[in-house]
């Protein structure tokens, strides 16, 4: 995974006219994570290396989906959509925030938090650098370009708004959104905008939360964004749904009860669900200000946490943390699996 590093240098908040405002290298703060984390990875090169490390003893099946499940009690059956049918042991649901299969434990409404983003890779150029750089715009707009370890650059435009539904359009609709959307912004917004109408690969989501009141039923558990989804933006779910994985096997290697099992490992994974930050459509709009007031007050801000100062603040601040949930949050140590 190491290896496989974005090679993102740090992040650093950028004018129109691309001056930097105020910059946060990667171990500027202390040993802790800040914008950029000790480990960016691309999220289908860790998939890639999660499959190429498993593929020997794990029967993969891509191409169909779970169309119905029925519990038997000591067993579970599968339907999938492709007419094959699975009996197992368990159902582990370990799909994204709009899980299509996660009304199988139970009923849950996606809480959006008014944020639309279009991810998209584009051509690199000689201009490009290691940053993370993140211009904001007016109207609760930001553009970021990110660099990536295949040659390529991502980018990022979002924006905030009170219509719903964007992702569900088709790619020309998604298109036009975004051409009228950015189009009084400058600085990167028009090249992200002319790759994108040039057939640039993208994705559209909206960001929003889901905390299901049950993550088990029976002989099925939700795991990742299925079950405890703060929202999808900034990386901390995909750290939960790895140390999620992690204690649901094992609490299941430790014993046949497969339903004691999964009632320890909601409760063991509950309070490391409670430590990733609290987001909300508030903070959203604040770190993407609406005025040009707004964005000058943003910057002035990162300013000064990028000093000696702020640095300073974000240690305290993080050792504070580590004294007041270390002592409730703790990493089990299961015996190494025969």
């Amino acid at each position: 995974m190491r290896a496989a590093n974005t090679t993102e240098v740090g992040m650093r908040f950028v004018r129109e006219d691309g001056t930097a405002a105020a910059s946060f290298p990667v171990g500027a703060s202390g040993g802790t994570d800040g914008p950029t984390a000790e480990l960016e990875i691309l999220r289908g090169e860790l998939s890639r290396i999660l499959i190429d490390h498993s593929a020997a003893r794990v029967d993969y099946r891509f191409g169909t989906q779970i169309a119905d499940v029925t519990d038997h009690g000591d067993r579970v059956t599968v339907a999938l959509h492709d007419g094959e049918s699975i009996d197992a042991d368990l159902l582990v649901i370990a799909e994204g925030l709009n899980s299509r299969s996660r009304r199988f434990v139970t009923p849950v409404d996606v809480h959006e938090l008014g944020m639309h983003i279009a991810y998209a890779t584009i051509p690199r150029t000689d201009a490009d650098d290691g940053w993370w750089n993140w211009q904001a715009a007016t109207g609760h707009r930001t553009v970021h370009l990110r660099p990536d370890n295949l040659g390529t650059t991502r980018a990022m435009l979002s924006f905030m708004s009170d219509v719903r539904g964007f992702e569900d359009l088709d790619r020309a609709a998604q298109n036009t959104i975004l051409r009228r959307t950015f189009a009084d912004v400058g600085g990167f917004a028009p090249r992200i905008l002319a790759a994108i109408d040039e057939g640039a690969p993208m994705y559209f989501s909206a960001v929003g939360q889901a905390r299901p009141p049950v993550w088990s039923r029976g002989r099925i558990t939700l795991l990742g964004d299925a079950a405890f989804c703060n929202g999808t933006f900034g990386g901390a779910g995909t750290s939960l749904a790895l140390i999620g994985g992690y204690i649901l096997a094992g609490e299941l290697a430790g014993t046949d009860d497969v339903r004691s099992a999964l009632a320890r490992y909601e409760e063991r994974m509950r309070p490391f669900v409670g430590t990733a930050p609290a987001m909300t459509e508030r903070s959203l709009r604040l770190a993407n200000p609406g005025t040009r007031s707004g964005i000058r007050l943003l910057h002035a801000g990162a300013g000064l946490m990028a000093g000696p100062v702020g640095r300073t603040l974000t240690r305290l601040a993080s050792r504070r943390t580590g004294e007041i949930a270390g002592g409730d949050v703790a990493l089990p140590d299961y015996p190494e699996a025969a």
